[in-house]
């Protein structure tokens, strides 16, 4: 007798609808030459299923709009800011919380702070904005993830994990010359993989046996939290809340884009406990943000962002979350179609490098899938390869360490069976795969070009 469920479904009902529109694949093919083949450039209502980010394109719920009506838009002291900050701490125990817009104007305030030429600044590995602001600063970013972190078909449950004998070796090094320890949760840029609890804790005391700050990067600290309660020894029986809290609880500030597990369409902060450090973060948050109890978001933004951390620690919806993603990786491996196991939190990564071998990296392997699965099926997806990475600080070019396409999955927006479309257009573009050619790169910005830079079809 069957006595457990295996279909998933999503806990939660659909209130409001808005349509998609189809299009056929010849529209398609001149939508991509019209932006040059760059997925960013193409406009929203011709895309079927956008999984270009799961960065602020999630869906509110019911309560958060209701939060929305009791947004105060006062400049200084709303007792909107006040609600926002008291949701952050009961999470998040910092002694002072900074709103901004996103989280990338939250890097650029840490940055600005920490960074500048001369400066090496380590994670386990840097995201795009993250990198883009270090750089900028004349500072110089390093990733040490470990080593099972760098090969896709590793399961490894904690693949997102700082090599702490590098971060070590490097501290050493370096000495002075680095600021900050960052540490990025989860994972980002190496398959959406989880930080162990343990190993944060490490590197924090690694950190500060250095005398160095140690600095989260948050902005999936939900799902990672709940990698934990599921993987991590003796984790089991405690509460999302609980460990998001001890996650926290031995750093020394934080980044986060509220877009991602915060559920906000905009919205992020800076914390810090150090006061003077609050200080600085303050005066340049005025200078470029706004005043401190709004930072660039209206109070109505605000309201929605508190209610929101109320809602991403429910651990049957991260249950749902999770699975979905397991779900996709599942029929693609069984597919034949090398994927990043295990499953990440926010995202589905196809493993270009190997599915495409015939395809340099320099002509951009993950980029050819991407293009290819939108001229298929209609499905914006996101390059994390060498288009993102390969561009060095000296002009020079080379391969990233792995040539992922990224399918970011908005929370609360699609169903099961958008997933099964999506599986659906990767067994046609299975097909055509080995006539692939990969691209080249026209014209670029200098830096992080891959939300703007034109390409051409090899």
């Amino acid at each position: 007798m069957k006595t457990q469920f295996t279909t998933i479904i999503e806990p939660f009902r659909i209130k409001s609808v808005e349509p998609i529109r189809m299009t056929t694949r010849a529209e398609r093919v001149a939508k991509l030459k019209d932006a040059h083949f760059n997925l960013f450039a193409l406009k929203s209502d011709d895309v079927l299923i956008d999984l270009l980010t799961d960065s602020g394109t999630g869906a509110m719920s019911a309560e958060q709009w209701a939060a929305i009506m009791r947004g105060d838009e006062s400049y200084a002291g709303s007792p909107s800011y006040y609600r926002f900050k008291d949701s952050v701490q009961e999470l998040m125990p910092f002694e002072h919380i900074i709103p901004t817009h996103q989280g990338r104007a939250a890097e650029a305030i840490l940055v600005s702070i920490f960074g500048g030429t001369g400066k090496h600044i380590p994670n386990n590995t840097h995201f795009d904005t993250t990198r883009g602001n270090i750089e900028a600063s004349g500072a110089q970013a390093y990733d040490l993830v470990i080593e099972e972190g760098k090969d896709p078909s590793s399961l490894f449950p904690f693949k997102g994990n700082m090599d702490l004998a590098k971060l070590e070796a490097f501290l050493e090094e370096h000495g002075d010359a680095v600021p900050i320890v960052m540490l990025t949760i989860t994972n980002n840029a190496g398959g959406g993989q989880p930080v162990s609890l343990a190993n944060i804790r490490a590197v924090s005391q690694l950190a500060h046996r250095f005398g160095k700050p140690f600095i989260i990067d948050s902005c999936r600290f939900a799902e990672n939290a709940y990698f934990i309660k599921q993987r991590e020894e003796g984790q089991q029986y405690r509460s999302i809340k609980d460990i998001v809290r001890d996650c926290f609880a031995v750093a020394d500030g934080m980044t986060m884009s509220a877009k991602k597990d915060a559920f906000g369409n905009i919205g992020g902060w800076l914390a810090f406990n150090d006061d003077d450090l609050a200080e600085k973060a303050r005066v340049r948050l005025i200078q470029t943000e706004g005043f401190p109890t709004y930072g660039g978001l209206a109070g109505r933004d605000l309201e929605a962002l508190a209610q929101g951390l109320h809602e991403i620690i429910d651990e049957d919806y991260l249950k749902y979350r999770i699975r979905t993603n397991e779900y996709i990786v599942e029929r693609l491996d069984k597919m034949g179609i090398p994927v990043v196991k295990p499953a990440g939190g926010h995202a589905v990564f196809v493993d270009a490098k190997s599915w495409l071998p015939h395809i340099d990296p320099l002509a951009y392997p993950a980029h050819t899938v991407a293009v290819k699965l939108y001229e298929l099926g209609g499905i914006r997806s996101c390059e994390i390869g060498s288009v993102m990475f390969g561009r060095q600080t000296d002009g020079s070019e080379k391969p990233a360490a792995m040539e992922l396409v990224r399918l970011a999955f908005p929370r609360r927006t699609y169903t099961q069976s958008h997933a099964d479309y999506v599986v659906e257009a990767f067994e046609m573009l299975q097909a055509e795969k080995d006539s692939l050619t990969g691209f080249k790169v026209i014209k670029e910005p200098k830096l992080m070009r891959h939300f703007t830079c034109e390409f051409a079809p090899l």
